[in-house]
């Protein structure tokens, strides 16, 4: 796709990835109406209507004018890059519709048509000024099919993310479209972890057997595209003994880079004594554990109303909570080896740790710890960099540094339902004004490659 080099501030672009952002333009003559059902693009139409403003996915977002000397419909791009035809705007269209189910202007779902190994498509690769750039996604999900082992559970019947959609399967259909996604999109690896659905209700028979075949279909993923997948597995956190024989089984047989846990555990924190022997594993192994919250469950009363409150607000509450604890409480203190990666950008904390320095180094409500609360996040805490905008990821690096920032998206919530995760991709690195061609490296892929021990 060529080098992509940073984007100076105050200027627009068109990026590459088919984004589905939505761009809202004024155009003077000759617009494209787009019509859509829920079975896709029904049909394209011209108007010549001056002065309505159309709103289209980011990639379709063109300014549209009559070539009135060949009554030739054209498209401009928005940054004044080359002129297309209708037939040209149309084809492209088409390609990067293929296989997409739109309805209300909103991605609901995609089953793309099934590609060879490692898909057979134009695969997009990422250079800064020529040099290839490896690109790591350490925030993405799967979905692996347990409903057979927990259907006659009352716990498991009201959650939704246990019910399989084609986007987070690992059937081979679904993995075709994830790889075809990944190579339009210029990610060469994704770091897959379960949908965040922890089922820590379980007991300790069925909790095995759930994390048995999550961690397996991970691993079974990872085994036949190792130059493209690497798993983070599950845990029965809520038994602690078990999870540590997880861990073990995990790493050294399946080949698992990390795990995935929630914030917390049936309202227990992290930091609390019986996960000791979880840690101490944790820091034996040198994986990653990655922390991503599933709501904020303390919250839930004041969550209800408009605004999805509980993911909006209660995700990042809940890291941010996580996190204090860790720090608070001495256990990253206790096991310095230890490294994690904590979703959506670390949370509050790591966006406002000027407040955390304060109460470590000024109040008496706060017992003394071995160093700043801010020091954590450029030894043992990582973000990634799902925080949505170029300032927000700016002032997320200027916190914690590049080398503890890493690339994530939330695939398939970034392109789908609940459409919560980042849909700019890689974009949303190489779109931050005044970040240094080696802090883009290091983000896009790095530092990930050295968390996870990946061979470039």
């Amino acid at each position: 796709m060529g080098t992509l080099d940073p984007i100076p501030a105050g200027r627009n672009r068109v990026s590459g990835n088919r984004d589905n952002k939505i761009l809202s333009m004024r155009a003077r003559v000759g617009v494209y109406k787009i019509r859509m059902n829920t079975l896709g693009i029904r049909r394209v139409c011209s108007r010549t209507t001056a002065g309505i403003e159309p709103r289209y996915p980011i990639d379709l977002a063109r300014r549209i004018r009559r070539n009135h000397s060949n009554r030739e419909c054209q498209t401009l791009s928005v940054n004044g890059g080359g002129v297309f035809t209708r037939r040209e705007f149309l084809k492209e269209l088409a390609e990067g519709t293929t296989g997409l189910f739109f309805l209300n202007w909103g991605l609901r779902s995609a089953s793309l048509p099934r590609q060879g190994a490692g898909g057979n498509g134009k695969r997009r690769r990422i250079t800064l000024r020529g040099e290839r750039v490896l690109t790591v996604d350490i925030h993405t999900h799967c979905t692996v099919d347990i409903r057979d082992l927990v259907k006659d559970h009352e716990e498991a019947r009201s959650d939704p993310l246990l019910i399989p959609n084609q986007l987070s399967l690992l059937d081979p259909a679904s993995v075709e479209s994830r790889l075809r996604h990944m190579d339009e999109r210029g990610i060469d690896i994704q770091a897959v972890s379960p949908f965040p659905s922890y089922n820590y209700w379980a007991d300790r028979d069925l909790a095995g057997r759930i994390v048995e075949r999550q961690n397996q279909k991970i691993s079974e993923l990872s085994t036949a595209y190792p130059d493209r997948f690497v798993g983070l597995g599950g845990l029965a956190l809520q038994h602690p003994e078990l999870a540590v024989d997880q861990m073990e089984n995990g790493v050294k047989k399946l080949g698992l880079r990390g795990f995935e846990i929630d914030g917390g555990v049936n309202g227990e924190e992290l930091s609390a004594p019986r996960f000791t022997p979880f840690w101490a594993k944790a820091e034996e192994l040198g994986i990653l554990i990655f922390i991503h919250p599933a709501g904020f469950p303390e919250g839930q009363r004041r969550f209800q109303g408009n605004g999805f409150l509980t993911n909006v607000i209660g995700n990042p509450l809940q890291t941010t909570v996580a996190l204090s604890h860790l720090i608070f409480d001495g256990t990253l203190d206790r096991f310095p080896g230890v490294k994690i990666c904590a979703a959506h950008g670390g949370g509050y904390m790591a966006s406002y740790l000027g407040r955390s320095n304060r109460c470590a180094e000024a109040s008496p409500n706060c017992k003394p710890i071995t160093k700043r609360p801010s020091e954590y996040f450029k030894q043992q805490v990582y973000c990634d960099s799902v925080v949505f905008t170029a300032e927000g990821l700016r002032h997320l690096v200027a916190e914690v540094g590049s080398s503890h920032v890493l690339l994530g998206s939330d695939f398939p919530a970034n392109i789908a339902p609940p459409n919560m995760g980042d849909a700019r991709e890689v974009d949303s690195v190489l779109g931050v004004p005044g970040l240094a061609d080696a802090d883009q490296k290091a983000i896009l892929g790095g530092n990930a490659v050295k968390l996870l021990g990946i061979r470039s």
